[in-house]
């Protein structure tokens, strides 16, 4: 037995339509911790990317002369 549309557009309706108002009160903390949780997201974000990029870079380039000059020796 699946959702039908028609009790799809119930919920929605009553869901709109049925909500009151929450008087919610943000002190000026709250926009200083929506702030910080951005930032601290965004510099997530680019040390992740800048570590993938290394991984990636890693996995195509080649090895130094140096290292090949040592297995060659033994």
């Amino acid at each position: 037995m699946g959702i039908s549309e028609r009790h799809l557009g119930a919920f929605a309706v009553l869901t709109v339509f049925g909500t009151a108002p929450a008087f919610a009160y943000l002190d000026p903390a709250t926009g200083s911790i929506i702030i910080q949780a951005v930032v601290g997201a965004v510099a997530g974000g680019l040390l992740y990317a800048k570590l993938f990029m290394n991984k990636v870079r890693n996995l195509f380039s080649r090895k130094s002369s140096d290292a090949a000059s040592e297995n060659t020796e033994n």
